[in-house]
């Protein structure tokens, strides 16, 4: 009988420590991460524009590869008051960081684009996003640092809707 109590709690706890996890919106903090030569930095634009945020695995880069590319190449969200920029996951890569930071630069070279690097699961431990590895997660964060809206996975046509009408107001 004890056992069966205790796994009825544990399950309780799980659920709520889940159903915290998701509930939206909820005050984060700037988070200390790395740029691409390993040195601290924080999250640029942090409460002066809205930010959408690719917290990306480099195991899964490509996972919603044509719509992130649809976003940038039609400037879909593109407004004064948002900014967007990546967050390379690199505790959870397989591959070595510094090859991942590589690649990482060269992309930015390229396109101009703004990425920095979690080496220790900062930012998925300090905003409560649980497991990330293996997921290209999207999320949205106001100008009043709070979280408003975190997909991860592939996202399908439904979520990708939901993401532009949770954008769109921010822009």
């Amino acid at each position: 009988m004890k056992r069966v109590l205790f796994i009825i709690c544990m399950a309780l706890i799980c659920s709520a420590v889940v159903a915290e996890a998701q509930s939206l919106p909820r005050k984060v903090r700037n988070v200390e991460v790395q740029d691409l030569d390993a040195q601290k930095a924080r999250l640029p634009w942090w409460g002066e524009k809205n930010l959408i945020i690719f917290y990306v695995d480099p195991e899964v880069p490509r996972q919603n590869h044509d719509f992130i590319t649809y976003i940038e190449e039609t400037a879909r969200l593109a407004g004064p008051n948002i900014e967007g920029f990546g967050i390379v996951n690199l505790k959870d890569a397989v591959y070595p960081n510094a090859f991942v930071r590589n690649l990482a630069a060269t992309r930015t070279a390229r396109n101009g684009a703004t990425i920095l690097c979690d080496p220790d699961h900062y930012i998925s431990s300090a905003w409560r996003l649980g497991d990330c590895d293996n997921k290209f997660v999207i999320m949205l964060v106001n100008k009043a640092g709070e979280l408003v809206y975190v997909h991860k996975g592939e996202m399908s046509e439904e979520e990708q809707q939901r993401f532009i009408a949770a954008a769109d107001p921010l822009r």
